[in-house]
């Protein structure tokens, strides 16, 4: 039977000012999830407000179709946006939780689309929403509509739960994939390989016929690396040492406000979101900032080579955890920092290392948390012969991809849930 609305649900009126709103000293909806949960808030207001009632339905006008209608559960009255609208609500002709579901259903934005000149991407106002004629069971039919749904849904929250499972499980199997890579656990040990040990000695002599020629500056001595900070015993032919005695640094340089020219080369990573950008998963490839490189000498912004890999350094960015290489000559800024292997390093296998640190733990600082050259310059690492640092890139780049297919599968199986209980709903409403 066609229903308005308007029939069962009834606008709580009313509207007040930012002052008398806060004179109230009530709690105020800060927002609904698209799970149906009420957050509160006690922060003042600066916009006009509605009242909320224990017991009243409750809908964001802007995103009631994708879940964000709930029932107010608490005992006192709280306050709301006007881009929310709360209703009383006719127990006897509806089932609140049967209604709260066919918001969320096809059937309801179709039925939109057709009586509103905006469609479902219009604000849903009680002016909008409450004149829309509906096909309304009676409650015996819509209760068994609910139990049917709410059957389903719960098989389907299993499976959810199962993904979620697998999502922290293939994490795990990634961090135990570099930590096996590191310690040397990955790869077997070739006794034919050049010891590290050698290796080193290689990059001493490559190092000082740098400073010699004026290119690198000769650094302060690193510190003997101490009994307690070895964490772990290293195959044979692997040998510790710190990160700058490997690596050379790549300082960044702050980034001119004013300059004319192509802006086209290098690219400057004046933001770490750059790191984030869909295409700069390993590579770093694509930026929001670029500068002309003649200009960049000039103003003696520091330009670096391909093969540098970089990470931030300041403040929460640190959480991200991303580590980069520079797939082009490039200039970094001050909110960065990086490193460039020496050529007898594998820049590959120290990317591989990189991505197995917990930057967490260097962080320092109080307002602004960051981590500096002396931090990262004193990392302890096992170093493995060179061939073996190109097999273990090998394995970990196909043991990687492996996690990615299943990851891919992962949200799939998730996506194919969200399709079934759309499904559901279809099936539900739909005469």
């Amino acid at each position: 039977m066609k229903t308005k609305i308007s029939s069962f649900l009834k606008e709580r009126t009313g509207r007040m000012k930012p002052e008398e709103a806060n004179n109230l000293n009530l709690k105020r909806l800060d927002k609904i999830d698209f799970s149906g949960e009420i957050h509160l808030t006690e922060k003042p207001t600066k916009t006009d407000m509605i009242l909320i009632k224990p017991g009243d339905l409750v809908i964001s006008g802007i995103n009631v179709e994708k879940g964000a209608i709930a029932v107010y559960q608490g005992d006192e009255d709280i306050l709301a946006t006007i881009h929310y609208s709360s209703y009383e609500f006719d127990e006897k002709k509806i089932d609140i939780n049967y209604f709260k579901w066919f918001l969320r259903s096809d059937v309801f934005k179709k039925i939109v689309q057709s009586q509103t000149r905006g469609g479902i991407k219009t604000e849903m106002k009680p002016k909008t929403f409450l004149p829309l004629e509906i096909d309304l069971p009676d409650l015996s039919a819509q209760e068994q509509i609910l139990k049917k749904i709410n059957s389903i849904k719960n098989e389907i929250k299993f499976v959810e739960v199962s993904f979620n499972v697998d999502e922290k499980l293939l994490s795990s199997l990634r961090s135990a994939i570099l930590q096996e890579a590191v310690q040397g656990k990955l790869v077997s040990q070739n006794p034919s390989d050049e010891p590290a040990s050698d290796l080193l000695k290689k990059i001493k002599a490559e190092k000082e016929k740098l400073i010699k020629e004026g290119k690198i500056k000769k650094q302060k001595p690193l510190p003997k690396i101490e009994e307690d900070e070895i964490p772990y015993e290293l195959p044979k032919g692997w040998v510790w040492c710190r990160l700058g005695e490997i690596t050379q640094w790549a300082l960044g340089s702050g980034f001119p406000k004013k300059h004319q020219g192509k802006d086209n080369l290098p690219f400057l990573f004046c933001k770490v979101s750059d790191m984030n950008l869909p295409g700069n998963e390993k590579f770093i490839n694509i930026t929001n900032n670029t500068i002309d490189e003649k200009l960049a000498k000039e103003m003696r912004v520091k330009i670096h080579s391909e093969g540098t890999i970089i990470f931030p350094k300041i403040g929460g960015a640190i959480a991200t955890n991303k580590r980069r290489i520079l797939n082009k000559k490039s200039a970094i800024d001050n909110n960065c920092l990086g490193v460039i292997p020496y050529s007898k390093i594998d820049l590959e296998w120290l990317f591989v290392f990189f991505n197995s640190i917990d930057f967490m733990q260097f962080q320092s600082g109080t307002s602004v948390p960051a981590i500096n050259q002396s931090q990262i310059g004193n990392i302890v690492l096992g170093l493995p012969p060179l061939p073996e640092q190109l097999r273990i890139v090998e394995k970990v780049d196909s043991l990687m991809k492996l996690c990615d297919e299943l990851e891919k599968r992962i949200k799939e199986n998730k996506k194919d849930s969200e399709v079934l209980m759309g499904a559901v709903l279809r099936e539900s409403f739909e005469k």
